[in-house]
């Protein structure tokens, strides 16, 4: 096992590549039906925009040289019989009482979800301010970490291997930040590594028995927010369920059916004032990702956790299993345009809850979103429950 230094250099051929790609591609000029609005999917002005952005505005080489400012790294960790590479960043405090945090992603995500709380809470401006080490691992298959070994590699595999990643960094005693199928490694390792010492989730799709008629109006909201996505949203996942050969060899060389695949859910997931009017803070980090997905070639492999993972209709009942329940401290934060935003009755259900915050502003890719209410939770929920 080792760790070797990384650097995210993407050559110039390659840069100059994609835009010609993006500049050879044929965009539909009109809607499916008139009046399509967003019912059938982007709006047609969106692609537009986005595709114009991408093509004359983005700049590769500044957002690379930004995100080569964290320090990159390449572990070699042995698991079972086989051996896998994972990609992570590692910014440490300069603080001696800093706490080890990991920061875990999902899909369609990658470390550079949490590009915007990395540095604020390694090194706080105030120093009443908790100090964290701070870890982002790259799940399998994702970015510049191996695909998983084997068939069958699910949250659980992955878990055991981010526990000998802080190990293998020395940490010992750590705590856990995670959404999204981040947040099934993270449950794993707040139920079963002894070196895990609390968890907070901003992901817990936990509905409230059909039984509860004393809904309050949030939670009114979030069982509507809840069913509309599981009818009208999940097509991507059974696709990458079902099929992540077809749906990675149309991919893999097209960054537009990229842009398609993984920027729909970067407008469907967050607050509406990221759309209307365009934000264009947002827009880049949409193309961030985008990009990142193109340049490491691992839009195929990042659709395993579906194909290997359980189905989103049984997210729930997976949560609320016996085994799978957080005994450390837990901490929860409802973001109210998350895809299924979980509430205070059911989340804690699942673990030793002993925090819990709501966010009306922000959706599923919260420390990207709003990241002022991951930071202040972070803070003050691991600052007072993290026991070495």
């Amino acid at each position: 096992m080792g760790i070797s230094p990384f650097k995210i250099d993407i050559p110039e051929h390659e840069v100059d590549r994609l835009k010609r790609k993006l500049r050879d591609t044929r965009l539909p000029k009109r809607p499916i039906v008139p009046e399509a609005g967003s019912d059938y999917g982007p709006p047609v002005e969106w692609f537009h925009r986005l595709h114009n952005t991408w093509l004359h505005d983005f700049d590769w080489s500044s957002v690379q040289t930004h995100l080569n400012r964290h320090d990159h790294f390449l572990a070699d960790i042995d698991d079972e019989a086989f051996s896998l590479k994972v990609h992570f960043t590692h910014t440490k405090s300069i603080r001696d009482d800093a706490i080890p945090l990991m920061f875990i992603h999902g899909w369609p995500s990658s470390f550079h979800e949490f590009d915007r709380v990395v540095d604020a809470l390694a090194n706080p401006e105030d120093p009443s301010h908790r100090a964290f080490h701070v870890v982002v691992p790259s799940l399998p298959g994702f970015c510049w970490s191996s695909p998983p070994p084997r068939r069958g590699w699910t949250m659980k595999d992955t878990a055991r291997v981010f526990n000998k990643l802080m190990n293998q960094l020395g940490y010992n005693s750590y705590v856990v930040q995670a959404g999204d199928w981040g947040s099934f490694v993270a449950r794993e390792l707040g139920a079963r590594f002894e070196e895990c010492k609390a968890v907070h989730f901003n992901f817990c799709p936990v509905e409230l028995d059909e039984s509860i008629t004393d809904l309050t109006p949030r939670e009114k909201v979030i069982k509507q927010r809840q069913h509309d996505w599981l009818d009208k949203h999940l097509g991507y996942a059974v696709v990458m369920r079902t099929r992540p050969h077809t749906i990675g060899f149309a991919l893999t060389d097209n960054p537009v059916g990229i842009l398609a695949w993984v920027g729909e859910k970067f407008i469907e997931a967050v607050h509406p004032s990221k759309l209307e009017p365009p934000d264009p803070v947002w827009d880049q980090a949409i193309l961030t990702t985008c990009s990142l997905y193109y340049f490491a070639d691992c839009i195929m492999t990042s659709s395993l956790p579906y194909f290997e993972g359980i189905k989103h209709s049984e997210f729930g009942n997976f949560f609320l299993k016996k085994e799978n329940y957080v005994s450390v401290p837990m901490g929860y934060t409802s973001f109210l345009y998350d895809t299924r935003p979980g509430t205070e009755r059911s989340v804690k259900q699942t673990g030793n809850m002993v925090f819990y915050n709501e966010c009306d502003d922000g959706g599923h890719f919260a420390a990207l979103e709003t990241p002022d209410v991951i930071l202040r939770d972070c803070r003050k929920f691991f600052g007072q429950w993290f026991k070495t």
